[in-house]
C-alpha cells in the first residue's frame, strides 16, 4: 500500500509540473504572436497615416468644408492605448467651437464603445458631444478609426469613410 502511494506521488508530481509548464509556454507564445501582430500594425498605421489625413483633406476640400481630421490605432480588444495623428484643414476653430475639441470627443467616444460616434448605443458621457462624424473598424490586431469635425454630421462622415476605408485596406 505505501508503494503504491509513494508510486502515485511520484506520477502526480512529474506530469503536473509539465502540463502547468506546457500551458504556460501556449500562453507565452499567444502573447508573443500578439504582440508582433500589434507591431505590424502600428508599423501600418504610422507609414499610412500621414497619406490617410491628406485623403480626408482632399475629401473635405472637394466638398468646401474645412475643420479637424483625426486617424488612431488602437491595438487589442479593450481600449488602454492608441497612437493617433491629426491635421488641420483649414479651421482649428469655427466660431466659438473648438473643432479639434469635437473631433476628439467623437474618437473617445469611440474608443470606448468600438462603435461609430454618434451611435447612441449608450447615454452619452460627460466630455462626450455624441455627434456623427467618427467611424471606427475592428482589424485583426485592434482597431482603426477616423474623425472628421467641421461640417454637418453627414459631411464629416463622408469624409471620415473616405479615410477609413483607405486605411483599412493595408490591415
Amino acid at each position: 500500500m505505501k508503494r503504491s502511494l509513494l508510486l502515485l506521488t511520484l506520477v502526480l508530481i512529474c506530469f503536473y509540473p509539465s502540463g502547468e509548464a506546457q500551458n504556460n509556454l501556449s500562453t507565452v507564445n499567444d502573447l508573443k504572436t500578439k504582440q508582433a501582430g500589434t507591431k505590424t500594425s502600428q508599423k501600418i498605421f504610422v507609414k499610412h497615416a500621414d497619406q490617410c489625413l491628406a485623403l480626408i483633406e482632399q475629401a473635405a476640400k472637394k466638398i468646401s468644408i474645412k475643420g479637424v481630421a483625426i486617424v488612431a490605432y488602437l491595438p487589442g480588444d479593450v481600449t488602454e492605448t492608441w497612437i493617433s495623428k491629426m491635421k488641420v484643414v483649414g479651421n482649428l476653430t469655427s466660431g466659438k467651437a473648438n473643432l479639434l475639441g469635437i473631433a476628439y470627443t467623437k474618437a473617445s467616444e469611440m474608443a470606448d464603445t468600438h462603435r461609430d460616434s454618434g451611435s447612441k448605443i449608450r447615454e452619452i458621457y460627460s466630455g462626450e458631444l455624441g455627434y456623427k462624424g467618427g467611424l471606427i473598424k475592428k482589424v485583426n490586431s485592434g482597431y482603426i478609426l477616423a474623425v472628421f469635425s467641421g461640417g454637418s454630421g453627414e459631411q464629416d462622415l463622408e469624409v471620415a469613410k473616405i479615410g477609413l476605408d483607405w486605411l483599412s485596406k493595408y490591415y
